[in-house]
């Protein structure tokens, strides 16, 4: 479409971008036991204090300047350890006890391959906000180490075709459970912000042993509970490296998370997108059960999910391979505007359009015959090439803004205005 506006600002891959994350021995391979870290940390206590003061100051001299507050983080590992196997702290130095947490963090470069898939959704916090603008919260699919997908954020301001996004902090920090140390975790968990961290700051990375080998593809939404009350939801493909399922996220401040395994048979497949409030007294999700077409699936509970009903199939030449969902269905006055996307010949992937009514999203309204957005010969290059992806935009007016993923590598912007996309719509 040649009325959709892109902004010249790219999100690119940074192997620079490193965090601390804690070691935790018990997800790190099967069968770690408290025995491994009670040896690592009785090795410490052996030490002399010469030789802890040496082997410290070796670490603060490689690190230090490389990450944020890194002796606190070092501190609080200690706790966590301590807490674990009852050690007297007041009878060790601060040295001591930070070398001991030393040896249970590491250092990660979390977006050296690729930065993709963004999704977008208004920030918790409006406050301040002229009436023309809206502070939003930007997910990013970040590919590190091991090719493994973990979960970044950056916040920023829409105005009228605008984007500014806040600046990105120098040092990165991992959201962590509370707990557990070396118990493999498994099922729900509960993660957490540093609490000195911005959100612009923070990276969740894989923790239960379904999770292992990645976090892809967030999309996020701003749901609307029956009693008014907003949550911020988001559906996401946990990797194993075998196989994968479904899991949720759930917040409200984007400060603590609950990562919740979902249930039920369409919950063995990826990109589900979850509408923003329940339509006809049930939860609907959209989800490709087949890996060709688009189903819609209802629920009375948010983290089960069955068979669903078939709605959508490829039909022009640029989506004939398969269709799927590119985020959340978004509301406006006309119906469900639902973003897709598409692959033709030469596995070209791009991005089009739906229009769904609001009462029965079974029923098409109307589609876009040519793609809203196709890689084109200034953006098509990179580590999957001929791709242009988004896992969800969001209205902003009387436009949609899409954040969207280049080439499984980078991450660009545009202002599509709605009536433009529904003029093209069939």
């Amino acid at each position: 479409m040649s009325e959709l506006e892109a902004l010249p600002l790219h999100l690119t891959a940074n192997p620079a971008r490193v965090v601390v994350r804690p070691f935790h021995l018990g997800w790190q391979a099967n069968g770690s036991s408290p025995s491994r870290t009670q040896r690592i940390a009785e090795a410490v206590l052996a030490m002399d204090e010469a030789q802890v003061e040496q082997q410290l100051a070796d670490v603060l001299r490689d690190f230090e300047r490389r990450h944020w507050q890194t002796q606190r983080i070092f501190a609080t590992r200690f706790e966590e350890i301590a807490t674990l196997l009852g050690l007297d702290r007041a009878a060790l130095s601060v040295a001591r006890q930070h070398l001991i947490g030393a040896y249970f963090c590491h250092e990660y470069s979390y977006a050296a391959a690729a930065l993709m898939n963004p999704s977008v959704v208004p920030h918790p916090d409006q406050t301040g906000i002229r009436p023309d603008s809206c502070r939003i919260v930007l997910s990013l699919r970040a590919v590190g180490e091991g090719h493994i997908s973990s979960i970044a954020f950056r916040e920023g301001i829409i105005s009228a075709g605008r984007l500014d996004l806040a600046p990105e902090p120098p040092f990165a920090t991992a959201a962590d459970a509370h707990g557990a140390e070396d118990k493999a975790q498994d099922g729900p968990v509960s993660i957490f912000r540093h609490e000195d961290s911005t959100l612009s700051g923070t990276v969740i990375f894989p923790i239960t042993a379904a999770q292992a080998n990645g976090l892809e593809d967030l999309r996020l939404v701003k749901f609307v509970h029956d009693d008014g009350v907003a949550e911020w939801l988001g559906t996401y493909t946990a990797y194993n490296g075998r196989q994968i399922q479904s899991e949720m996220m759930r917040t409200r401040d984007f400060r603590q998370f609950d990562l919740v395994p979902m249930t039920g048979s369409a919950a063995r497949n990826k990109g589900m997108a979850l509408f923003p409030r329940k339509v006809n007294g049930c939860y609907m999700m959209i989800g490709r059960q087949d890996g060709e077409n688009l189903y819609l699936i209802t629920s009375d509970r948010l983290t089960h999910w069955d068979e669903g009903e078939r709605f959508l199939t490829p039909c022009y030449p640029w989506e004939l391979v398969q269709i799927g969902n590119c985020g959340a269905p978004i509301e406006i006055d006309e119906g469900w505007l639902l973003l897709t996307h598409g692959v033709g010949a030469m596995r070209k992937y791009a991005i089009g359009a739906v229009l769904l009514a609001k009462d029965d999203p079974t029923k098409v309204l109307a589609r876009s015959h040519a793609p809203v957005l196709a890689a084109s010969e200034d953006n098509r290059e990179g580590y999957v090439p001929n791709v242009v992806y988004t896992c969800g935009a969001m209205r902003h007016g009387d436009q949609i803004f899409m954040p969207y993923g280049i080439a499984d590598s980078s991450v660009a912007f545009a202002f599509v205005p709605i009536s433009e996309m529904l003029a093209k719509m069939a």
